[in-house]
């Protein structure tokens, strides 16, 4: 065997160990996701850095991952930023309702956001195309999981707009809304809402209060933790 055969053999021995070396380190991933999925309450933490080399090929180190105290219209966001790095939010109000499947898959689905920005650029807040629904079915082929294009989570949603208004003029006749505006915060339809001026002109009524949460004098005790404390760690500032 001569010196081109000899190298040439050592370069197939290394391939090969390096692909080996990949499959066992894919299936160490499986095995390490499937074990904190596994868990009754899933540190999200874990799962985004082993879902980041498993999935996405270690492309989200720069991608900030935390949970959202006051989001009450959808479950996720993922922010983009001018630096090149962004920020995904889950909802704990909305996912505490929700069983640990809605919240990986929630989780998946805000990551395939961020992968998409990151590699492609593509900051479409909306953008559920081609690209992403490719993403979204290679990941739920490896998986048991059902990522989709929309995850609100009505009911929940609903749950917190406790603040009601109706409108007095002909828009209260008028399908689908019938003039019915309710918020998650006491905040009445104003001119700094897009759709103001249009209603304005279009109506002109005005937004009577119909409802709001009921408050007591009473001292009230001191919340017990819910099981969703258990999906994140405090840090010390």
């Amino acid at each position: 065997m001569d010196s081109d055969e000899v190298f040439a053999k050592y370069l197939q021995e290394q391939e090969d160990l390096l692909s080996k070396d990949y499959e066992l380190a894919k299936r160490l991933q499986q095995e390490q996701s499937i074990c904190i999925e596994q868990e009754p309450h899933p540190d999200i933490y874990r799962l985004f850095s082993t879902y980041n080399q498993q999935y996405f090929d270690g492309k989200l180190d720069r991608v900030e991952l935390c949970w959202s105290t006051k989001m009450t219209r959808c479950a996720g966001t993922c922010t983009y930023m001018f630096d090149g790095h962004c920020v995904i939010r889950l909802s704990e109000p909305l996912l505490k309702f929700r069983s640990k499947k809605d919240l990986l898959e929630t989780l998946l689905h805000e990551m395939i956001h961020a992968y998409l920005f990151v590699t492609q650029r593509n900051d479409n807040h909306d953008g559920h195309g081609p690209e992403f629904l490719y993403e979204a079915k290679r990941i739920n082929e490896l998986t048991n999981l059902n990522i989709s294009v929309y995850h609100n989570f009505m009911d929940e949603v609903d749950y917190y707009l406790t603040h009601v208004w109706q409108c007095n003029g002909v828009c209260q006749d008028i399908p689908p809304y019938y003039g019915i505006v309710k918020r998650s915060m006491n905040r009445p339809p104003q001119p700094a809402d897009s759709w103001y001026a249009e209603h304005q002109l279009t109506c002109g009524g005005t937004f009577i209060k119909l409802s709001e949460p009921t408050h007591t004098n009473k001292k009230r005790k001191k919340p017990q933790s819910n099981t969703l404390d258990h999906y994140f760690k405090r840090t010390k500032n």
